[in-house]
């Protein structure tokens, strides 16, 4: 394959098949660090998905099912050999909107359209695209959710009565700083106790993840508080499903996701919601944003994962599998999911060899609802949200935030800065939109500024005889594309007020476009009018070829070309 091949590839299952079916035999030895690193990644997910369902705006399970079906079909179907999906915080600004909105079937819904758009943007080749983008725009999109999140959580975090949250950002930070007086002690204690826990972990060299001592010590003090008289909300307080004789029980339902059609689950009102043409338009935006933010998440994880171990993934394969994990997945519950960076690169580290691993996340996830549901009620509900503000902050990416706004070229730290305002304070596609725009127009800005034009007539390294009294030699540098044609075209005629004519050395144009043709042409027309002429030395293949297409050729007694500068020197003699 070659170093680029993985961006045009396009197979089902490409990953599966290469490490798994390929020429690198897949053994005992393999599976069986597959089977640790999956345990281990399994065991991670479980409190994140359904931290981040709750954050999104439904019950902790529908983030369990979005780890166990999308997490286990993405990685069958997928490109990456490492990548683990399932429920990110990066969804948590568009997917939380959604389920105020339209509820949980609307959330589904837009889940399954934004897998439909995943799948056609992997047959439309697109995922060679994801090295275009910025990494002023990928920060500062991905601070913006960052800032956004922890905001969120504060809700939690302090134990606030706040019933529900306004839509803008500012509303929010508003009514939260209103608030903030009345909060709950305990609630504050516990998550400051999960924030302690999980921030100084790592120093006791344990192979227990962070995050999981700090719910499970949180779930302890949860209890000891509520024994002695000062009651925590957790997610079997919050939460609660329907038995099949009509009673309800609190906490998450034990039993595996039954299957139904996205839009018979419960919508804003409780009730299903009914499938018109209207709501397929008004999901669409999200949607879309959705697969958007799909693709670049997983790519952009995918090519970390490259980095780490030195293999390939196939891009398009990525994004297709992505697509039909997200098509599959709410027809079982499940929310919108992706590759997640964090929990796929302690998937490598742990020693993972082939999406086998993420398989057997899936699967012990699964184990996990089965089995562990009576004790997953208690986790506080300010221990999930002092875990999501860590999360948060992962994926603020802050140090090469704070090296960017340092070291950075001055157009860099204005994208960036950009995006992230956009994102908090608008919406996330918008932001990288215009971030992507904006990236190129300051791009395009400064290498237009490049192109130069320079008098080279007494230059007598380039120029051995003397050429008559009232011509110049004039030397251009640089692409002549619509940005800085104009602009160096322009600047000719004002040379030659006192001239006959020039001879214009081009063998440093490296580009010619339309614009370049159309401002040669007024350049020409110029000279035609003043009666001056125009020679044009040592054009190089594209520009030349261009020329071709405009059907552009000599205008006697005003334009001549000549395939080298020495020629067209001593065509005077």
């Amino acid at each position: 394959m070659s170093h680029r091949a993985h961006l045009f590839s396009l197979r089902v299952g490409h990953a599966f098949r290469d490490s798994c079916l390929g020429k690198d035999r897949y053994n005992l030895t393999h599976l069986m660090k597959d089977v640790l690193a999956g345990i281990t990644v399994g065991i991670i997910a479980i409190p994140l998905a359904m931290a981040l369902a709750i954050a999104s705006g439904v019950a902790p399970q529908y983030g369990l099912y979005t780890a166990i079906i999308g997490g286990f079909i993405i990685a069958l179907t997928g490109g990456s050999r490492y990548s683990i999906s399932g429920p990110t915080a990066a969804f948590v600004v568009i997917l939380y909107p959604i389920a105020q909105l339209y509820g949980l079937a609307g959330l589904l819904l837009a889940t399954f359209l934004a897998g439909v758009i995943l799948v056609a943007m992997a047959y439309a080749r697109v995922g060679r695209f994801i090295e275009y983008i910025p990494e002023s725009v990928t920060l500062g999109f991905t601070g913006g959710i960052a800032i956004v999140i922890a905001t969120l959580q504060l809700k939690d975090f302090l134990g606030l009565s706040v019933q529900e949250m306004p839509e803008h950002y500012v509303d929010k930070v508003l009514l939260l700083a209103s608030s903030v007086g009345d909060f709950d002690g305990a609630s504050l204690f516990v998550a400051l106790a999960t924030l302690v826990i999980m921030l100084s972990w790592s120093k006791l060299k344990t192979s227990i993840p962070p995050h999981l001592a700090g719910v499970i010590c949180a779930s302890l003090l949860g209890v000891i508080l509520a024994n002695i008289g000062y009651d925590v909300d957790t997610i079997g307080s919050r939460f609660s499903y329907l038995l099949s004789d009509g009673s309800r029980e609190m906490g998450i339902p034990p039993y595996l996701p039954d299957f139904a059609l996205p839009w018979q689950r419960p919508g804003p009102a409780g009730q299903p919601l009914e499938l018109t043409w209207g709501l397929f338009v008004a999901l669409l935006p999200s949607a879309f944003a959705i697969a958007m933010l799909g693709a670049i998440e997983s790519l952009l994880c995918a090519v970390v994962l490259d980095g780490m171990t030195g293999k390939r993934h196939s891009a398009n394969s990525e994004l297709l599998g992505q697509g039909l994990g997200n098509i599959i997945t709410p027809f079982f519950g499940g929310i919108t999911a992706t590759a997640a960076i964090a929990r796929s690169a302690v998937n490598v580290k742990v020693g993972a060899q082939s999406p086998v691993a993420a398989m057997i996340h899936s699967l012990i996830v699964l184990i996990g609802l089965v089995l562990l549901a009576p004790f997953l009620a208690y986790l506080p509900m300010p221990a999930m949200a002092a875990l999501l503000m860590v999360v948060a902050w992962n994926m603020s990416e802050a140090p090469k935030s704070l090296h960017l706004l340092r070291h950075s070229p001055i157009r860099d730290i204005f994208v960036f800065l950009t995006c992230l305002t956009l994102t908090v304070f608008l919406d996330m596609v918008i932001a990288i939109t215009v971030g992507v725009l904006l990236a190129c127009i300051l791009f395009v800005s400064e290498i237009a500024a490049m192109t130069k034009i320079t008098d080279i007539t007494d230059n007598h390294k380039l120029i051995d005889v003397k050429i008559p009294e009232n011509w110049a030699v004039l030397k251009i540098n640089g692409p002549l594309f619509f940005a800085a044609a104009d602009r160096i075209f322009g600047e000719i005629p004002s040379r030659m007020t006192t001239l006959d004519g020039v001879i214009l050395y081009m063998d440093g144009v490296t580009l010619l476009d339309a614009g370049g043709v159309a401002a040669m042409n007024k350049l020409v027309a110029y000279c035609a009018k003043e009666g001056k002429q125009i020679f044009f030395a040592d054009l190089q293949f594209q520009p030349l070829k261009t020329l071709a297409r405009a059907n552009i050729k000599p205008l006697n007694g005003v334009t001549s070309f000549f395939p080298t500068l020495n020629e067209a020197i001593h065509s005077f003699n």
